[in-house]
């Protein structure tokens, strides 16, 4: 018999941590650097898949031990074409470990590889590879708005209206981290600024801790038509979620950070988000967010994933009902985009999809090892 040559024969994980030009704040946090965990696995045939996902700042040293102990020696030796068996198995391996977080992103990486390398092998576009719905781009929002110390709402409002002058049709901003009037008065600027044709989305990050706490601020932003309020609970917080959805006209979305079908379904059936963001590096992989997405799509509910615009562009060209792509227009918060070869191009509001197969990049290798958090062992190996 031939051998198959989609045998897997090794995975290796690295983790590099890379710092912000500037401190940037979110509602109730700050970052300084982020930490980001990639891996590569190699088939005996030479092909390759890669997969990334983001691990906060003091998570870069976690990911590493959930591949390579947990989850990467399962992998060995196994068909890369049986992503859905591999995946029944990974996550059959995490449920003592954990259904979420750290060892789910873990798994998430490893199956975004495996749809990489596939789509690698059979020399298509991932997008292709998937069933494309759409074949050549992908609408695209510029998403921004963050606190910096000194910074106005004129200098927002500036921000937002450049992104639109760039062709972006929809922006996102930050808000949740100041006084109710404060929020308005950033709002109200950038509405000023850039006109009421172009959709202004706004993501608390968790900022508030009941309804009434949101109310205060969010009644307030209503007559500036928002696109929709992201994330405005903790994620756990699903009846707040709800709840918040029927006494405001803004559309509430969430979902970036949940992880497996189960939640997500939690969320669809409690009516708690108008649009979910999951985050394919987050909530299981590929295989998941698909399943998510089809999901979605029987209650009428749109996908608009969260990051990675270099992941989800390819998904959310070959989703019918996935709409947007979240797009980080430099590298001064998604810096993860200094690790990459190559870059998707922009025009007219829109990402214009790779044409190479796979996910159409791979690591710039000398860039991982100059960010990496230890650079005496860059890539830990795991092979049979």
């Amino acid at each position: 018999m031939e051998e198959n040559l989609a045998k897997i024969i090794s995975v290796s994980v690295a983790a590099p941590r890379i710092p912000l030009d500037k401190v940037t704040y979110f509602s109730n946090r700050a970052v300084s650097h982020r930490d980001y965990g990639l891996v590569k696995i190699v088939a005996d045939g030479g092909a390759e898949g890669i997969g990334f996902c983001y691990v906060g700042t003091r998570g870069g040293e976690l990911l590493p031990l959930a591949v390579a102990k947990l989850l990467a020696p399962l992998l060995i030796g196994r068909d890369s074409l049986d992503v859905e068996a591999l995946w029944s198995e990974l996550y059959q391996e995490v449920l003592l470990q954990g259904r979420a977080g750290i060892v789910m992103r873990a798994l998430s990486i490893l199956d975004m590889a495996l749809w990489d390398l596939n789509a690698r092998s059979a020399s298509l576009p991932l997008h292709k590879y998937m069933g494309a719905s759409q074949a050549d781009s992908v609408a695209a929002y510029a998403s921004g708005g963050y606190y910096l110390d000194g910074k106005t709402p004129d200098d927002l409002a500036a921000e937002m209206a450049h992104y639109v002058s760039l062709g972006f049709k929809a922006v996102k901003l930050k808000i949740g981290r100041l006084s109710p009037r404060d929020e308005e008065d950033r709002v109200r600027a950038v509405r000023e600024r850039i006109g009421p044709d172009i959709a202004l989305m706004m993501d608390a990050n968790n900022a508030w801790k009941d309804v009434i706490d949101a109310l205060q601020t969010v009644r307030r932003l209503e007559k500036y038509s928002p696109f929709f309020v992201e994330e405005p609970f903790s994620p756990d917080d699903i009846d707040s979620h709800a709840a918040l959805a029927r006494a405001t006209s803004i559309p509430v979305a969430t979902g970036e950070i949940e992880a497996g079908r189960w939640r997500h379904k939690e969320l669809l059936d409690k009516r708690a988000a108008a649009v979910l963001q999951s985050d394919a590096a987050v909530c299981g992989g590929i295989t998941e967010w698909r399943r998510i997405a089809a999901m979605a799509a029987g209650y009428a509910i749109p996908m608009y994933p969260h990051w990675f615009h270099d992941l989800h562009a390819p998904l959310v060209a070959a989703t019918p009902n996935a709409r947007m792509v979240e797009c980080f227009w430099d590298s001064q918060v998604l810096n993860f985009r200094k690790l990459l070869d190559r870059q998707l191009d922009f025009k007219d509001g829109r990402l214009m999809l790779h044409k190479t197969p796979g996910l159409g990049f791979a690591f710039d290798e000398e860039k991982v090892r100059h960010f990496a958090m230890d650079p005496t062992n860059v890539w830990t190996k795991i092979a049979s």
